[in-house]
C-alpha cells in the first residue's frame, strides 16, 4: 500500500475540494440551519461524477477504488458533513444496483443514478430491528411475475426526495438473515408513502423518514442478486458504507481543524495570538495526530476491500470506529478553542460537531462495531493479525 496520493487521486482530490469550496461550504450553514436538501448541488456532484464513484464506467460511473472515493468524499465532507454522508449513500445504492441488478434495470438506472438525474436511497432498518438488522419484518410476497411488499422502514435518509428504493425485505419462511432478498422499488410506486421529518440532531440536509410500504407491487426483475441473497448484499453495502461515514468523520475533522488553525492565529487574548499559549498548541498537536491516525486508518480499510481481503469486513468495522469517535473529539475540541464563538452558527464548527455525532450511531452503531471486530479476533484459529 502507497501512502503517498498518486497524479489521478490528487487531481480527484483537487477537483472534490474546488467543488465543495464553491458549491458546498457556503450555502452548507443555511441549509443546515433551514433544512434544505440540496438537489441542485448534489445533481452538480453528479456531472463530475461523484455520484457514481466506483459504479463501473460502462454504466455511466467512475469506477474508482474505495480508496480513491475516500479521497474524494474526504474532500467534500469537510465543507458539509450531512450532505456528503447522504452523496455516499446514494453511492452505495447506485454500486448495488450495478453489482446485482438484472441487465435491463442496471442499464436504465445505472447511467441515472451516477449523473445525480436521479437519487437513490437505502431502506433496511426498521422501527423493531436495528442493530438486529436480520430480524426485519417487511415481507415481500411473489404473485405471478410480481412481488407485493408490506412493511415500514425507519431512519431512511433522503426519503421523500430520493426516486430509487432499494429494499430488503423477508421472502422466505426462514427467520434471520437467510430468507431476506433485497429489491429495487421506484418511490412514486402505488403504495408508498412516507413519514414526516424526524427532527435530528445533525445530518440536516437530508431528509430522514419512516417509509410506509402498503401492497407495494413491483416485477420480479427488479429483485436484486437471487431470493435470499438481499442480507449478504446489505452487509457488502455496509462494509463500503461504514468505510464511507469514517470518510465523512475524517473530513468534519478536518474541516473543524481548519477552522480552529485559523482562529488560533487571528484571535488575541492577553496581548498575544491564542496560537502563543502552551495548552492550545498541545492541543492542536494532539487532533492533529488523530486525524493522521483515523484517515490511515480508513484508508487501510478501503485498502483491504479494494484487495478482496477476507478480513476487509473486520477492517471496515476498526475504520469506522476509530475514525467517527476520533473525529467527534477533534470536533469538540475545536469548539471548546472557539470558545463561545464554537457555540454559535456563526462559525461552521458546531454544525461539524453536531454531524459528527451522528456518525457514531449509523451505519451500525459503534458499540456493534465493537461486536464484529471482537468476534473476528476471538474466532477459534482466527488468521486476523493486528499489526
Amino acid at each position: 500500500m502507497e501512502f503517498n496520493l498518486n497524479e489521478d487521486q490528487r487531481a480527484f482530490q483537487d477537483a472534490a475540494r474546488r467543488f465543495a469550496e464553491k458549491e458546498l461550504f457556503p450555502f452548507a450553514s443555511e441549509w443546515d440551519a433551514k433544512k434544505i436538501f440540496p438537489r441542485e448541488a448534489i445533481t452538480k456532484a453528479g456531472e463530475l461524477g461523484f455520484c457514481g464513484v466506483y459504479t463501473g464506467e460502462e454504466n455511466g460511473g467512475l469506477g474508482l477504488s474505495r480508496l480513491d472515493a475516500a479521497i474524494i468524499f474526504e474532500e467534500l465532507a469537510a465543507a458539509c458533513p450531512s450532505t456528503t454522508a447522504y452523496i455516499t449513500i446514494h453511492n452505495m445504492v447506485s454500486w448495488m444496483i450495478d453489482q446485482f441488478a438484472k441487465d435491463p434495470v442496471r442499464q436504465q438506472l445505472c447511467p441515472e443514478l451516477a449523473s445525480g438525474r436521479l437519487l437513490g436511497s437505502y431502506c433496511l432498518t426498521e422501527p423493531g430491528s436495528g442493530s438486529d438488522a436480520a430480524g426485519l419484518k417487511t415481507t415481500a410476497i411473489k404473485k405471478g411475475n410480481k412481488y407485493i411488499i408490506n412493511g415500514t422502514k425507519a431512519f431512511i435518509s433522503g426519503a421523500g426526495e430520493s426516486d430509487i428504493l432499494i429494499v430488503m425485505a423477508r421472502t422466505g419462511d426462514e427467520p434471520g438473515a437467510k430468507g431476506i432478498s433485497a429489491f429495487i422499488v421506484p418511490a412514486q410506486t402505488k403504495g408508498i408513502n412516507f413519514g414526516e421529518k424526524e427532527k435530528k440532531l445533525g445530518w440536516n440536509t437530508q431528509p430522514t423518514r419512516f417509509v410506509f410500504l402498503d401492497c407495494v407491487e413491483i416485477d420480479e426483475d427488479f429483485l436484486l442478486g437471487e431470493l435470499g441473497e438481499g442480507f449478504k448484499i446489505a452487509l457488502k453495502g455496509l462494509d463500503g458504507g461504514r468505510i464511507n461515514i469514517g470518510t465523512c468523520s475524517v473530513g468534519a475533522a478536518q474541516g473543524a481543524i481548519n477552522q480552529a488553525q485559523r482562529y488560533m492565529h487571528e484571535r488575541q487574548q492577553f496581548g498575544k495570538s491564542l496560537s502563543h499559549f502552551q495548552s492550545l498548541q498541545f492541543k492542536i498537536a494532539d487532533m492533529g495526530t488523530e486525524l493522521v491516525a483515523a484517515r490511515q486508518m480508513v484508508h487501510l480499510a478501503a485498502f483491504k476491500l479494494d484487495s478482496h481481503d477476507p478480513n476487509a469486513t473486520t477492517y471496515c468495522a476498526m475504520a469506522k470506529r476509530l475514525a467517527t469517535d476520533m473525529s467527534f473529539n477533534i470536533c469538540n475540541e475545536a469548539l471548546q478553542i472557539l470558545g463561545g464563538y464554537g457555540c454559535t452558527q456563526d462559525f461552521p464548527v458546531e454544525r461539524l460537531m453536531r454531524d459528527a455525532r451522528v456518525h457514531q450511531v449509523v451505519e451500525g452503531t459503534n458499540e456493534i462495531m465493537k461486536l464484529v471486530i471482537s468476534r473476528k479476533m476471538l474466532e477459534e484459529g482466527a488468521t486476523l493479525q493486528i499489526r
